[in-house]
C-alpha cells in the first residue's frame, strides 16, 4: 500500500504542473504586424517648366504620421503597406523665381515594398526592402499660378530599417525610405497654358513603435 500512496502521489504531483507548464509556453507571433512612426518628407528641390530655359523648383519639407502594416510570409521575408498624407508647397526658383509660391499640392503616396527581415541579431532586427508607390496628387491650390495641376504617378522606392523588440509584441522602429517620384503637371500663369515636370525624389524618414499580433 506504500508504493501504491507513492505512485499515486507522484501522478497528482505530475498533473497538477501541467497548467504551469502550459502557461509557460508562449504563443508564437502572427504573421501580422503594424507601426506608428513620425515621418519627416525631405524632397528633393529640383523641377523645372517646359519651353522656360533654366527654369527650377523647390519644395517644402513637412513631418507627418504614417501607418504601415506588414505580413509576414516566413521569418525573413515580409510585405509592408505604407500608407501616410502630407502636402508641399511649391516654389518658383531659377528664372521663374520672381512667381514666389506657385501652389500647393497635397500627396497620398500609398507605397508597398518586399522585405527581407535579418533575423541571427537577438532583439534588432535589421531590414531592407524595395517597392513600387503609386502617388496620388489631390487638393491643389493655386498662389501665383491661374491653374494647377499635378498628374498621378507610379513611382520605385528603396527602404532601410531596425526594429528593436521590447518583448514578444511591443518594439521601436527606425526606418529610411527614398522615393523616386516625378510628377508631370500642368500649369496657367497669366493665362498661359505651360507644362513641366516636379522631380520631388523624397527622402521619408521616420521613427516610432511597432507592435507584432
Amino acid at each position: 500500500m506504500g508504493v501504491g500512496q507513492h505512485a499515486v502521489a507522484a501522478e497528482l504531483a505530475q498533473a497538477a504542473s501541467v497548467p504551469q507548464a502550459a502557461a509557460s509556453v508562449t504563443e508564437a507571433p502572427t504573421p501580422w504586424q503594424i507601426r506608428l512612426r513620425g515621418l519627416g518628407v525631405i524632397t528633393e528641390d529640383s523641377g523645372f517648366v517646359n519651353a522656360v530655359p533654366s527654369s527650377d523648383l523647390s519644395y517644402s519639407n513637412t513631418v507627418t504620421p504614417e501607418l504601415d502594416i506588414s505580413y509576414f510570409f516566413t521569418d525573413n521575408i515580409a510585405a509592408e503597406l505604407i500608407l501616410g498624407t502630407t502636402y508641399a508647397n511649391i516654389e518658383g526658383q531659377g528664372t521663374i523665381g520672381g512667381l514666389g509660391n506657385i501652389g500647393k499640392v497635397w500627396l497620398l503616396p500609398p507605397t508597398l515594398t518586399l522585405q527581407y527581415h535579418f533575423t541571427n541579431f537577438g532583439a534588432f532586427k535589421p531590414y531592407v526592402g524595395a517597392g513600387v508607390n503609386y502617388t496620388i496628387f489631390y487638393n491643389e491650390d493655386v498662389g501665383s499660378a491661374d491653374a494647377l495641376k499635378l498628374k498621378n504617378t507610379f513611382g520605385t522606392a528603396l527602404q532601410v530599417g531596425f526594429d528593436y523588440m521590447v518583448d514578444q509584441h511591443w518594439g521601436v522602429n527606425f526606418d529610411v525610405k527614398k522615393l523616386f517620384l516625378k510628377p508631370d503637371f500642368d500649369v496657367t500663369v497669366d493665362g498661359t497654358k505651360l507644362t513641366g515636370k516636379a522631380e520631388l525624389d523624397p527622402w521619408l524618414i521616420g521613427a516610432g513603435v511597432t507592435y507584432r499580433f
